[in-house]
């Protein structure tokens, strides 16, 4: 078994990779070649906190894959890492598992190549203003996956504690974005000057008014992945021309803006516009119009994981990295 940590994964693996696997696995399930049961979720109500089982296969590359993340919100003030995740991989011929590497970097860099393909087929080609409510980890590669497929011109960061979203803009910077950033604690105005929104936070309620969007803003919505957690409001979802799921499985049960709206009556999820597969495919078709306002909405998925950690197993044995080791 090869043993691939986070420092070795980041140094193989980055958002562009991201996007091709993703993209490529897209296809896949919509041709019927992954099995995906649906995770399990374990709750730790007096932390807050979740536990999640992820498994996956892909029937035509032989292949076969669990991610076990936690998500623990409690934890960075004891110095540690709010999510903490493993993936195991299994070669589907003779059950030999071949992998096990780190998960953290992945869940957010899948998630981030998830916005951005979303973004590419829905945002404005000439959007130049990126907006960004919640500027903890899982921000950041969702800003990486927007400056992959449109060119950005001013990012604006919004997080309760400004001088959380000050250190994110810095490391930006560190990172080598060049785009300038500005620090906003007027929600209101950051979210009226938006071309693309971001959110990812872990609120139980709306971080934003839907009436601020202006026409053809387009809104990743990755924060939220329970049904008690709410980003987004109900006046968003009622003025979304298109809402787009990663995974409409899992938006059902988990996206908790969505469960609102529909438990609420005003909405349906007949409604849902398309799954982003159907986008990557062509069989629907993304923007068509400047006026449009677009919602994506992720929740994540196994075999979204299973993508990337099959391109990082590739990586790692062509160019020998990681530790080999006798199970």
């Amino acid at each position: 078994m090869l043993i691939i940590n986070e420092q070795q994964i980041q140094k193989l693996y980055n958002m562009a990779d991201a996007i091709q696997d993703i993209t490529a696995i897209l296809t896949a399930k919509q041709q019927g070649k992954i099995n995906n049961p649906h995770r399990t979720v374990l709750d730790f109500p007096e932390r807050q906190a979740s536990s999640l089982y992820m498994p996956s296969a892909d029937l035509v590359g032989d292949i076969a894959g669990v991610k076990v993340v936690t998500i623990f919100p409690e934890n960075p003030a004891q110095g540690k890492p709010t999510t903490q995740g493993m993936i195991l991989l299994s070669d589907a011929t003779n059950g030999e598992h071949v992998a096990l590497m780190t998960a953290s970097y992945l869940t957010r860099l899948r998630t981030g190549a998830l916005s951005a393909i979303a973004t590419e087929r829905l945002a404005r080609t000439d959007s130049c203003v990126l907006t960004v409510i919640g500027t903890g980890a899982m921000a950041f590669e969702q800003v990486l996956g927007v400056l992959e497929v449109r060119a950005i011109e001013r990012i604006i960061l919004v997080n309760r504690t400004p001088e959380k979203a000050e250190a994110f803009g810095e490391k930006l910077k560190a990172f080598g974005v060049e785009i300038p950033y500005e620090v906003e604690t007027d929600v209101q105005k950051a979210v009226k000057q938006a071309d693309i929104l971001c959110c990812a936070t872990r609120s139980d309620n709306p971080v934003f008014d839907g009436r601020d969007l202006k026409p053809g803003t387009h809104i990743n919505g990755v924060g939220s992945y329970l049904p008690s957690m709410r980003e987004v409001d109900e006046l968003t979802v009622e003025r979304a021309d298109k809402i787009i799921a990663d995974d409409l499985v899992g938006v059902k049960d988990e996206a908790g803006e969505l469960i609102h709206c529909a438990e609420s009556g005003d909405w349906s999820f007949d409604n849902m516009y398309a799954e982003l597969g159907d986008l990557a495919v062509g069989e629907k078709a993304g923007r068509e119009s400047a006026e449009e306002i677009t919602f994506f909405k992720s929740v994540g998925a196994a075999y979204f994981d299973l993508a990337v950690a099959k391109g990082v197993f590739a990586k790692a044995k062509a160019s020998d990295s990681g530790i080999e080791v006798e199970m």
